[in-house]
């Protein structure tokens, strides 16, 4: 069995839902060498998260924005944790709501997501600076 492993950090990126896929596979194209197996990909923040869907209509990723704004608003009064902002503790729990890893199967040496599918770094705080990110894949 074959066992990559890569850290990367993300360079800062606006609230929102972002593709990243592009990013993932230059990251590690030691991928190449595995003709079946998992890739995981895990973020090392409580204020951000990753999930798998819609990588071609960008109003897509619109909307999910929208949906966790309304979702989990900011300036709740019953938020204890607001010392850092009215964004943090919304962002801690949308993070939580989506999680902080995926896992993808490797065929042939590729990522096996579906024909519209992308992995999205979800940013959920309005400066949330770098990112940093391990990506792990095995198999044979």
């Amino acid at each position: 069995m074959k066992m990559f492993q890569q850290g990367i950090q993300l360079r800062a990126r606006s609230r929102g839902f972002h593709l990243i896929t592009g990013e993932i596979l230059h990251a590690v194209p030691s991928i190449s060498e595995i003709k079946a197996g998992m890739c995981q990909v895990f973020i090392q923040h409580t204020s951000a998260s990753l999930t798998i869907n819609e990588n071609a209509d960008p109003t897509v990723r619109m909307d999910f924005e929208m949906y966790f704004n309304k979702s989990v608003p900011e300036n709740d009064p019953d938020y204890r944790h607001d010392y850092e902002g009215s964004d943090d503790m919304p962002a801690h729990l949308k993070a939580s709501l989506l999680g902080s890893s995926v896992m993808i199967p490797v065929r042939n040496g590729r990522l096996a997501l579906g024909t519209w599918q992308g992995i999205y770094l979800c940013e959920h705080r309005d400066y949330g600076g770098p990112r940093s990110l391990v990506i792990t894949a095995w198999g044979i």
